[in-house]
């Protein structure tokens, strides 16, 4: 980290999410889905124990909203595998990107602050048989606005002290208790 930048900068919190990512891709040849949340009490990691339909997708947004808010989150990293196709030029997208002819098997990185959003994408490069090899570098379009159940997962402004107690309550009714979650293991 350089002298200029402040702990847990956008350029650092992705650095980390991409440690996490290449660890995974070796080690279990997939990157489990998951949050980096940086508040005042240090950084945490959240995963969720399926992503497997759209339900689980909704709920592990919803859960990763809900622990940003409790932890008093000023910044948040998440790391997805997914499939990537680019748009046409006239912006439309004929199919799914997963059955797309021209998709792309990709790690995206999407790190938010309240001052903005910088996103980071990890084109996969695979071995013959289907191993992992190595992130590639992207060379697509840059990516436009963010929209969707994975984006937007800080407040405006640092939640108030009740907000967030009744965001842990809501966690708790989850069966999820904030002081339960592992600290970031990428982390200095």
């Amino acid at each position: 980290m350089s002298e200029d930048q402040p702990p847990d900068s956008p350029d650092e919190l992705l650095a980390r999410a991409e440690d996490f990512a290449c660890f995974s891709m070796r080690t279990r040849g997939k990157v489990p889905p998951g949050l980096i949340a940086v508040g005042p009490s240090g950084s945490i990691f959240f995963a969720p124990s399926t992503m497997d339909d759209v339900r689980t997708k909704d709920n592990f947004a919803n859960m990763a909203r809900l622990i940003c808010i409790a932890h008093g989150a000023t910044a948040a990293v998440l790391i997805i595998e997914a499939w990537m196709a680019v748009v046409a030029g006239d912006g439309s997208l004929d199919q799914p990107p997963s059955e797309a002819l021209n998709r792309r098997e990709v790690v995206m990185l999407t790190c938010e602050t309240r001052s903005g959003v910088r996103q980071k994408i990890l084109p996969i490069i695979r071995t013959g048989v289907g191993g992992f090899w190595a992130f590639g570098d992207y060379d697509g379009p840059p990516a436009g606005s963010l929209q969707g159940r994975f984006t937007q997962f800080l407040l405006p402004k640092m939640p108030s002290k009740a907000l967030q107690d009744h965001a842990r309550r809501l966690l708790a009714a989850m069966g999820i208790n904030t002081n339960d979650l592992r600290r970031d293991p990428f982390a200095n």
